[in-house]
């Protein structure tokens, strides 16, 4: 996985720099290099910082739409994205944005390079779409349907994710220490790794290649089916997680008690206890996963 390295962004001499002043209509600030705006506000209007580069912004308000489009190398901190600024982070690279909140949907589409700090999303849905090296660290997202569609290479610490199907086909990504409650997630992703968090939500990681949950707390129904190169190690499963691991190539240490298995399809599972232990008529070749309930094989 690659590491995000952001620029150093500090205040450079020679840079052109604007304090207390209102812009709205389209285009206000277009096609400017070498910027530090404060205290500005972006009223209602399009593309005010379109093209642009070497821009820092701090303590500003964003109401228009597309703010930031094919933009590199800029900064927004203690910032504020009203939902009018909705798709203000589109086709840019390397960008960072600490202590905002961003109240508008359709955030960060087409672009590389992104890192969040302490950013709160209050209408976080469609959001990170298409994105390529994002690290993200103590940030909150509501509303997140949809979120990090077909991303690749992000990194994850202390995500709090309230929004169904998150990080759909998405790939290589990393995360730690944090709460995501969300359905349908991780569909049909490639190598995903998370750690000590709690996913929760039903039919999660479905059609999955490589996923590893380490001291992972999971809850929701059928959870883990159709994997292929499923790892668990050492996770607790929910008393609403049952019908787990269907058809699934899992190798598995359950810690606690699982409600129910299905049909894995092959590889191992251990566990402290199962209610249920379903091998049916419709497993999958080659039907051979090995099953330990505590301590007993089966």
């Amino acid at each position: 996985m690659t590491t995000f390295s952001p620029k150093n962004f500090v205040y450079l001499r020679g840079m052109e720099t604007i304090i207390d002043r209102e812009f709205g209509g389209e285009r206000p600030l277009y096609n400017k290099h070498g910027l530090r705006l404060e205290r500005v506000t972006i009223h209602a209007g399009e593309s005010s910082i379109k093209e642009g580069s070497d821009i820092e912004a701090h303590h500003c308000r964003f109401e228009g739409k597309y703010v930031f489009w094919c933009c590199e190398d800029f900064l927004a901190a203690d910032c504020l994205f009203t939902e009018g600024a909705r798709s203000s982070l589109w086709h840019s690279r390397r960008m960072e944005l600490r202590d905002c909140r961003q109240e508008a949907p359709k955030m960060f589409r087409e672009s590389a390079d992104i890192r969040l700090r302490r950013v709160v999303m209050p209408h976080a849905h469609e959001t990170f779409w298409s994105c390529d090296g994002i690290d993200i660290e103590d940030v909150e997202a509501h509303e997140a349907d949809y979120i990090f569609m077909h991303c690749s290479n992000v990194k994850v610490r202390n995500l709090k994710l309230f929004g169904n199907y998150a990080f759909q086909h998405a790939r290589n990504i990393e995360i730690h220490d944090s709460d995501l409650q969300t359905k349908d997630s991780f569909w049909e992703t490639e190598n995903v790794t998370v750690y000590d968090s709690f996913i929760n939500g039903e039919y999660l990681g479905w059609h999955s290649k490589n996923l590893r949950l380490v001291r992972c707390r999971i809850g929701g129904t059928q959870p883990l089916c159709y994997a292929d190169g499923l790892v668990l190690e050492d996770c607790t499963f929910e008393p609403d997680a049952d019908l787990a691991l269907e058809y699934s190539d899992v190798q598995a240490t359950i810690k606690g008690h699982v409600v129910s298995i299905k049909n894995p399809r092959t590889g191992f599972i251990r566990a402290d206890s199962c209610g249920e232990l379903i091998l049916d008529a419709n497993i999958k070749a080659p039907a051979d996963c090995r099953i330990e309930i505590g301590g007993v094989q089966l």
